[in-house]
């Protein structure tokens, strides 16, 4: 990954648009070096995975504030691997309970990003899990 920039896709999927925190992020990733391509809100899963492939990004980041990140994920990650993509990297943040990250990791989310995480620790964990550790 040496020489070439990380390429991050962020975006909201299904009906949550609150995305203030996803811009914020969006910018600090930005302002390390990373490429990001901000998809917005009202995502598919269709049309996630159509930006995910074309821009060839090595880390996804979906944000959910308003539920249904559990249902959300586990339609994300199945309609990748149903179109032969098992080497996408997601991650999530904003308002997840607790008790839902050890489900959302398990079907195969890198890490969960929690409402304060400091910008740097993302910013760090994106380049880690982009270089493949």
């Amino acid at each position: 990954m040496k020489g070439k920039k990380i390429r991050v896709v962020l975006a909201m999927v299904g009906f949550d648009s609150h995305d203030r925190g996803l811009r914020l992020v969006a910018s600090a990733i930005r302002d390390a070096g990373m490429e990001v391509i901000y998809a917005g809100s009202f995502q598919t899963e269709e049309s996630l995975y159509n930006t995910v492939i074309q821009e060839d990004a090595a880390v996804v980041g979906l944000s959910f504030l308003c539920g249904g990140h559990l249902g959300w994920m586990e339609r994300v990650i199945r309609f990748f691997k149903d179109h032969g993509e098992n080497t996408q990297t997601f991650v999530v943040g904003g308002i997840i309970p607790k008790e839902d990250i050890p489900k959302l990791k398990n079907l195969g989310v890198k890490e969960v990003f929690k409402p304060g995480t400091d910008l740097n620790e993302i910013i760090n964990t994106m380049k880690r899990i982009a270089q493949g550790s």
